[in-house]
Parts: C-alpha cells; structure tokens; sequence
C-alpha cells in the first residue's frame, strides 16, 4: 500500500520526501518498480485517479458516500470502506459546512398559516409541495440577498431570485420563475416561514391567486423548514465560502451556473438515491411520455 501510494503521489512530491515519511527506503521503492505490479496495486492506483478525477468534477464538495456512489453509478464495484481508506490516503475530503444566521423576521401585524406541511419532506410526485426561504451573502457592493423555491420530490430548485433588498419583491421573484417553469396545478402545497415576506398581503394574495395551498413553520423552530436551510447550507459550504465577492453581477453569474448547471443536473443528493433532480425527475417523466 504505501509503495503504491508513493507511485501515485511521486508527481506531485519529491520521491525522497513520500520515502521518507512513509518510512520506505528509496531502493526498496526502486526495486519494487522492476517486480510485475500486482493486479491489487494497479486497481488501487486506478481508483485513486478515478477518485480524484470525481472530487474534481464536484468541486471538491463530494465525500465518500457521494464519491462512492458516483462509481456505483459509473459502474464500477467497490466496497464504502475502499473507497474512505484511498481518500484518506490522498488527503481528499467534502468541504465542511459553517453555521449560519436566520435571515426573515416576524411582522406581528401580518396573519399566519397553520404548519400544514408538518415536517412531511416525502413527495411522490413533483409540484405537489414546494418549500421556500431567504438567505443572505456578503459582496463588496453590500449585502445580497437569495430567495429560493425547491421541490420536495426532487430537492429541484424550480425558482431563484437576488436582489439587494429583502423586500416581498424578491420571493416574489423567485415564485414567478417557479410558476413560469412549472405550470403546477391548484392546490400545491407551499411552505415557508414566519417571515414578513411571505406573511405579507402582496404575498398571500399571489399565492391565492394561483391556487396555491399555504403552509407555514411554528414559531422559532427552524426544523419545520429544514429542506430550505439544507439547501443554504449546501450552497455556502459548497461555493459562497469558497471565495470573495466583488460585485453582485459576479455573485449572480456564479449563483445560476451553481444551481442551473451543477446542483439541478449534476450533483448526487443523498435524499433521492445519490441522483441528480434533473435525473430522478426524468426517470419519473419517462413513463408518462411512452
């Protein structure tokens, strides 16, 4: 194993330097080149670059059970605990995620819905229920806030929307890209929390207007809304903390290529079998076009 990793890593570091701290002499590491590599060193070697070429592909943001099943999926067979040992080895791992504030406040004013939802994040069919919430990122120019809308039986985020003002225009915003890419029957269920932009008037009369069944969290409890701060999270850690922002168009550029790109068509969500939302949606689609 260690001459193995030396030959994997021996581009990267000085040969000396992977024999010393592995306590390999560098005639032994010689000499084992001229010997017939063994088939289980060679298919290590294979799974590392396999590995590493995978993390890359994620951003650095997949760990083993997502790495692992990226294989499973690219058809080849390798056991969970194969797969931490060669990570462990080569140093790779998901980026951990940072603690975040709450960003929507209360209006006593406003009215409230029951939490018809009630932790229920199961779906069996997509635009049957949809969960929403606000977050905040910092750039150069000033705060900028995002308002998401995602799909509880894909994890899809149907709408986005960024703007400077934490008004009830931005989940408005968001909403109307929903609607526009969704087309959802009346009596969709919609979730949010207690925050003035969703209890407002402008708010609440969209959503009836649309037919569209209200459901909101009880009071400070933010599991109620878990898939929604889930979501922020991921998106932090994966890609708001990876870098500064200078402006808000850069902030915007990255933040679509990062949704509509990479986490509605690429990433595998441990919540719908390690698929892509685009992909388990297609799978439940096909039955209906044929």
């Amino acid at each position: 194993m260690r001459l193995a990793f030396i030959h994997a890593e021996k581009a990267s570091y000085p040969i000396a330097v992977l024999c010393r701290l592995l306590g390999v002499s560098r005639q032994g590491y010689y000499a084992s080149l001229k010997r017939a590599t063994s088939p289980r060193v060679e298919q290590d070697h294979q799974l590392r670059e396999q590995l590493r070429a995978l993390h890359a592909q994620s951003r650095g943001t997949y760990g083993s059970p997502r790495l692992h099943a990226a294989l499973r999926q690219a058809g080849h067979r390798v056991g969970k605990r194969r797969v931490e040992r060669a990570l462990r080895s080569m140093g790779l791992r998901a980026r951990m995620p940072r603690r975040w504030l709450l960003t929507t406040r209360a209006d006593g004013r406003h009215s409230v819905a029951a939490n018809t939802l009630n932790r229920d994040f199961t779906e069996t069919k997509p635009n049957t229920k949809w969960v929403t919430d606000i977050s905040y990122i910092w750039t150069d120019e000033g705060w900028t806030y995002i308002a998401v809308i995602l799909d509880l039986y894909s994890r899809a985020v149907v709408g986005w929307a960024l703007d400077s003002s934490l008004s009830t225009r931005l989940p408005l915003e968001a909403l109307t890209m929903a609607v526009r890419r969704r087309r959802p029957h009346s009596g969709l269920l919609h979730h949010s929390d207690r925050g003035c932009q969703y209890t407002s008037e402008e708010y609440r009369r969209e959503l009836q207007e649309l037919g569209i069944n209200v459901s909101m969290s009880r009071k400070g409890n933010c599991w109620d809304n878990a898939v929604a701060e889930s979501f922020f999270a991921t998106l932090k850690n994966e890609l708001i903390y990876t870098r500064s922002w200078q402006t808000r168009l850069q902030l915007r550029t990255t933040v679509f290529e990062y949704i509509e790109v990479f986490y509605n068509r690429q990433r595998l969500h441990s919540a719908i079998g390690y698929r892509s939302p685009a992909s388990f949606e297609n799978e439940f689609n096909q039955p209906l076009a044929a």
